[in-house]
């Protein structure tokens, strides 16, 4: 079984990572073990690369922003200290810029139009942004826990290629063929020596347009000088994500799909050398009474026409009980097919959690399994 307490007590584990599928309750179930740290008394920052803003209202605050912002709310009085922040991809690629590329580059860059437009949506950059941020976090030392709450889906994943697949990306051959016309004695478009590639920025210009493509190639000749450093922080984060303080934690509900999707972080974790603690089986419903199904429901039949109440009550706990055993069922088939991965059972609460009172609640039902 999972102890989470044992976890999060231990100073070793200096990051962990929350991973799931979408609408299985991982962002409180982040902010939850967080601000558990935070009252047994670890420096913690829990950041939500999720952008609905669930964690923020959990935690009695307007909103987020791109930096930790200390929570203080009435009632909450830890012995450490929480802090939060949601990712603000484009933000923070702006900050990397700013730190990195010197005053000059950088104001080239930031209003470059290329720029602007890979900053938000080119393949790989919110993952790649959220290790940024991870990795920025980790350095200031501030904080001796830093709980990740990625996002939903499959793509929670995508964050352990995104130096890989970006770096790669502004690596290739394409990309690097733009920065020809800057790197051509400042020749211009018109003047590159090479034929091939005349004829290549004719044919992408007919696709991209000339302008954008001018844009690209003036990016990729200031990018040039900060790519170095670029790829070094991903692969300092990557040894970070892969080290023995940091802890992966699969949230997933009792169900089919979510348990499918489990299955597969768990695979890709142990494919890729993660470090995996184990498994969070959120909103599970445990029997409240030691009465059988087909017990219940024979008593039904007996008061049913004498006493209606007790009649309901012992259909709901028939219910109950069937809802109890199909999920026992699915988990067990989980855990026949990962006899590795320590489970820890976290019942669900009767309405939506929207406080620190909640999460002090989901907090203690992860510690109580």
């Amino acid at each position: 079984m999972l102890d989470v307490d044992e976890l999060i007590d231990d100073q070793e584990t200096r990051v962990v990572v929350c991973c799931g599928s979408g609408g299985v309750g991982k962002t409180t179930t982040a902010a939850a073990i967080a601000l558990r740290a935070a009252e047994r008394g670890r420096q913690t920052v829990v950041l939500t690369i999720d952008p609905a803003r669930r964690l923020a209202q959990a935690l009695g605050l307007r909103e987020l922003g791109n930096h930790p912002r200390q929570v203080q709310v009435e009632g909450f009085d830890p012995k450490g200290e929480l802090w939060a922040m949601m990712l603000d991809m484009r933000r923070t690629f702006d900050d990397m810029v700013r730190a990195h590329a010197g005053p000059d580059r950088a104001e080239q860059l930031l209003a470059n139009p290329f720029y602007q437009t890979i900053s938000t949506s080119f393949s790989g950059t919110q993952e790649y942004m959220a290790m940024e941020k991870l990795g920025q976090l980790a350095a200031t030392g501030d904080w001796d826990l830093i709980v990740v709450d990625t996002p939903p889906s499959r793509s929670a994943l995508d964050f352990l290629d995104a130096p890989t697949r970006l770096s790669s990306a502004l690596d290739g051959r394409m990309i690097r063929l733009l920065t020809a016309p800057a790197k051509a004695g400042g020749w211009g478009l018109r003047k590159v020596v090479s034929a091939g590639f005349t004829m290549f920025a004719k044919a992408v210009s007919t696709i991209i347009g000339g302008q954008l493509l001018a844009d690209a190639s003036a990016f990729m000749q200031a990018f040039d000088t900060m790519f170095g450093g670029f790829r070094e922080r991903a692969r300092k984060t990557s040894e970070l994500l892969r080290s023995q303080g940091t802890a992966f934690l699969v949230v997933a509900a009792p169900e089919p799909d979510a348990l499918r999707e489990a299955s597969y972080f768990v695979e890709r974790l142990s494919a890729e050398h993660m470090p995996l603690s184990g498994l969070v089986a959120n909103r599970t419903h445990p029997v409240l009474a030691d009465l059988s199904a087909t017990a219940a429901i024979s008593a039904a039949e007996r008061v049913e026409s004498s006493a209606p109440l007790a009649t309901a009550v012992l259909r709901l706990h028939a219910d109950r009980v069937a809802l109890a055993e199909r999920e026992e069922r699915l988990l067990a088939r989980f855990t026949r097919a990962h006899p590795e991965v320590p489970i820890v059972r976290v019942p669900a609460l009767p309405s939506d959690v929207h406080d620190v009172a909640g999460l002090r609640d989901i907090g203690d039902r992860l510690a109580a399994s």
